[in-house]
């Protein structure tokens, strides 16, 4: 039996005719709807890699079956520059080498635009650690990462102070 699942992907409404009603989200957003920036790493929820922003929040893509979020608003890493202009995450992780083979950046950036959006963490670096993680690095670029966020942080205020 055939469900439809209605998502609004990267702000664009999306119908998705969906077989299986255990597929993840993961799984829609890579195989059915081409998305690959977010990375399959273990499959069970460990690593990060599969972080998205679902209506705002961040999750791991692998947990979330794709079905028990009808109606939700997605945002991928695809999801996040306007045009040619980069998030001020993206453009901080570049800045502060916040990657090195670059397979978990994609839910690196996704976590921290959630977690600087969440506006718990500050400037505090040790609390950035704590707030960044359940996203794994195998190459350890944690300390670009840590300052990738903390200037993203700094950018992203500055513009609301002059809003």
């Amino acid at each position: 039996m055939t469900q439809t699942l209605n998502l609004t992907i990267n702000g664009t409404p999306r119908a998705i005719a969906l077989d299986d009603p255990r597929a993840t989200l993961l799984d829609v957003l890579r195989e059915r709807i081409g998305l690959t920036g977010t990375k399959k790493g273990c499959d069970r929820g460990q690593c990060g890699a599969c972080t998205v922003l679902i209506d705002g929040r961040r999750m791991n893509a692998c947990l979330a079956l794709a079905l028990s979020h009808d109606g939700a608003s997605i945002t991928t890493v695809e999801g996040l520059a306007q045009g040619e202009e980069l998030h001020p995450v993206q453009a901080a992780f570049i800045r502060h080498d916040g990657f090195q083979c670059g397979y978990c950046t994609p839910g690196q950036i996704m976590s921290a635009v959630a977690l600087i959006a969440e506006g718990e963490v500050g400037l505090d670096p040790e609390r950035v650690r704590e707030g960044m993680s359940g996203n794994l690095c195998r190459c350890a670029a944690y300390a670009g990462i840590t300052e990738a966020v903390l200037d993203a942080t700094r950018v992203m205020t500055a513009r609301e102070d002059a809003a």
